[in-house]
């Protein structure tokens, strides 16, 4: 049955082009920064988001403001979507560091295991 992958800006048009030809659509989001798609902060059930993917950058909001990553990705914690943002292996307690506290659906994952990892949860 076909999925909707939410996806930030930047993602890897190898991953969308592959999950286009899984069977699957995508669906452009914003951070609530950038105008790429519907904000993330609003998604619901309605959306039937099954997974967002997008790199850590675009989940990492500026110093200065008064928002951490755990907020903007809020609605997919209270509606139990999965998230995996792309960052070098090498670097994950870096972005974690950077990132802050997470919600437990928050997966760091290797751009090169982003699509294994997207067909074990879209399976």
């Amino acid at each position: 049955m076909p999925k909707v992958i939410g996806y930030l800006e930047g993602s890897d048009s190898l991953w969308l082009t592959s999950l286009q030809l899984m069977g699957h659509d995508t669906m452009p989001l914003s951070n609530g920064f950038d105008g790429h798609g519907m904000n993330i902060q609003q998604l619901n059930p309605q959306h039937k988001i099954s997974v967002v993917i997008c790199y850590m950058h675009k989940l990492v909001p500026p110093r200065h403001l008064s928002i951490t990553t755990k907020e903007v990705l809020h609605a997919t914690a209270v509606y139990e979507i999965p998230v995996l943002i792309a960052c070098p292996r090498d670097s994950f307690d870096e972005a974690r560091a950077r990132l802050g506290e997470l919600p437990a659906n928050v997966q760091l994952v290797d751009p090169a295991d982003v699509l294994p990892t997207l067909k074990k949860l879209l399976a």
